[in-house]
């Protein structure tokens, strides 16, 4: 019996910020050391000293990190992400469950 391999990440989500963060390395925006730097500390700030699995602690912290890295090199704003989290948040709680959630302009 073959065993049948295992998704890398434990959520879509997961996958699309770990992909958009290695672009935009690769795309030259900033250096991996750097983002490591950076990474290690928000960790720390969050006492996330234990080994991570990979799940959600792990890649709130890797989203938050993306975000406050975009934000002072100047790609966004911090309180427009706040804004759009919120208007993410309620459109996902008026969706009914397995309708596609939309956000009004």
């Amino acid at each position: 019996m073959t065993a049948i391999p295992q998704p890398v990440f434990s959520e879509p989500w997961h996958a699309q910020v770990f992909a958009l963060t290695v672009h935009l390395n690769e795309a030259g925006y900033f250096d991996w050391p750097d983002w490591a730097t950076r990474f290690g500390a928000t960790l720390k700030a969050h006492g996330l000293t234990k080994e991570l699995d990979g799940g959600d602690d792990y890649f709130v912290a890797w989203l938050e990190t993306l975000e406050h890295f975009l934000a002072s090199m100047g790609m966004t704003d911090i309180t427009e992400i706040a804004q759009i989290r919120q208007a993410w948040e309620e459109a996902y709680l008026a969706t009914p469950h397995g309708a596609p959630v939309n956000l009004q302009d």
